[in-house]
Formats: C-alpha cells, structure tokens, sequence
C-alpha cells in the first residue's frame, strides 16, 4: 500500500512523536520503556536516530538491536550484555537514563500517582505502589503517557499520592526541587505536552491533526499554556510506519487505543 498523509493510526501518530523525546539524549542513554506504546517509541527511535540508545525492557539484556513485542516465535534475542538490577541502580543514581512511563494521574508540577485513587489511608482504588518513580524522578529525564486526556488523569489539585517527584516547591526545604528532576513531555490521545513553560509550567507542544486547544485545555484539569507557534504533531513517515511494524509484527498497537481510531480525525 502505498503512503498517504491519512495513512496512520493514532496509535503510530503518538509513537512517532513519542520517539522525538530521546532526539536530544546523548548516544548511550539508558532508556526504560513501560508499556507498548513507549516500548516502541524506543525502538523506533534506536532505529533512526539513537541507535547507541540501551534499553531495558523486562528481558534482562541489552539487546543489539529492539526485541519485537508479543510473541517473539523462533526470534532469538540479539544479547549484548546482561542488565541486572544491580546494574540499573548503578545508572539510575548516574543519572544518564530516560524513564518513560504511564502513571494514572499527573497534576500541574508533574508529580505522578501510580499507588492510590482516593484519600492514601483510604483509598478508593489500590495500584501498584510508588514503584521506581521516586529514584526515576529525582535523577533522571522523565517522559509520560496517557491514553485517555482527561480530568481525571491531569488532575485539578495535586495528585491523590505523590509517587513521583515534580516541580512543586512545597514539597521540598526551601523551595528547591532536586537538581536531577527534568521532566520532559508526556504524551497523550490528543496532544504533546512539555515543561517548558514559565518555572516549568506544562504548555502544549503539539496539537494531533483535528483537535483543537479548547479541546485540550477542556479535559484538562490545570490552565495550560498555549505557545504562540503552537502546531500540529507530524504524522509518521512511510520509512517509520515500516519500521514500526517490523518491531509490533502482531500489531498489537492497534489495542493501545480504543477501536484503533485514524491518527487524522475527520472533520
């Protein structure tokens, strides 16, 4: 088939943009993918532009080159080494390592929930805990995902726990946040978001093909800063819809939104 500029899901949408947030790492960052979406987003950008790039995802190597995700059939991991966890401690308090990762909620800081919904001594919904978010924020580059841009996931007030840090000077002596804190941007069903806003408030990066600011700002729970050369997110390339499917061969990113909707809306 060949290319057109409506020839994408949202799903590859969002993964395109999503690799662009390891464009200014050095060659050998250490990147830790959580979940399909950013998994692939590594990998495709291990394969145009950060081919240096390690990665960690769950099966103890650093693997040569991206290990294709779901059932791998006779593919053989192409090891280069092994990443313990005593290794990953060892980059994590480095620093040199990007963490990207889906928590549930974020507020307007850029602190993270991934424990709790709900008041912590009695929650309403219990998660998985805080996890590695705490070492991951206070050393590392952070990037986010959601897939579903709403209120309830970018909150109003601060996050229902904090378990991971963010630019809030009231949750440090003197107002000083740590030096190793670098959120980058978090990724979303409608938009690219960044902390490069006054003190690092979150603006809008990039708004996907059909959506509209109002209705970002709408399903948001935080004002959000509008750049004035806001544009749109670009679509993905012929050479990286190729690329990312010789890494998701089972398509499996066409389950990471509902129904597998088409990365340019209609009108």
């Amino acid at each position: 088939m060949s290319y057109t500029e409506n020839d994408f899901t949202l799903a590859e949408l969002c993964i395109a943009a999503a690799s662009e947030i390891f464009r200014d790492e050095t060659d050998e960052v250490f990147a830790t993918l959580i979940g399909t979406l950013p998994k692939i987003a590594g990998y495709l950008a291990k394969a145009t532009f950060k081919p240096g790039m390690m990665m960690s995802d769950g099966i103890y190597y650093l693997a040569a080159e991206p290990v294709p995700v779901g059932p791998r059939g006779d593919y053989q991991v192409k090891a280069e080494g092994r990443i313990g966890y005593e290794r990953v401690f060892t980059i994590v308090a480095k620093g040199n390592r990007h963490a990207f990762v889906g928590p549930v909620q974020v507020d307007r800081f850029g602190q993270m929930n991934l424990s709790c919904i709900g008041e912590y001594a009695a929650p309403k919904v219990t998660m998985l805990g805080v996890r590695g978010l705490p070492g991951n924020t206070v050393n590392n580059r952070t990037s986010m995902f959601f897939a579903s841009h709403n209120k309830r996931a970018l909150v109003a007030n601060e996050v229902d726990m904090v378990s991971g840090a963010g630019y809030n000077p009231a949750r440090y002596p003197g107002g000083k946040y740590p030096k190793g804190l670098d959120h980058r941007q978090i990724i979303t069903n409608l938009c690219v978001l960044d902390f490069e806003g006054p003190d690092h408030a979150i603006r809008v990066r990039s708004l996907h093909p059909g959506v509209s600011f109002d209705e970002v700002q709408d399903n948001t729970g935080f004002d959000l800063i509008r750049p004035d050369d806001l544009g749109e997110t670009a679509p993905p390339t012929q050479a990286q819809l190729d690329i990312i499917s010789k890494f998701d061969p089972h398509d499996i990113r066409a389950y990471i939104f509902k129904d597998n909707p088409p990365g340019r809306r209609a009108a």
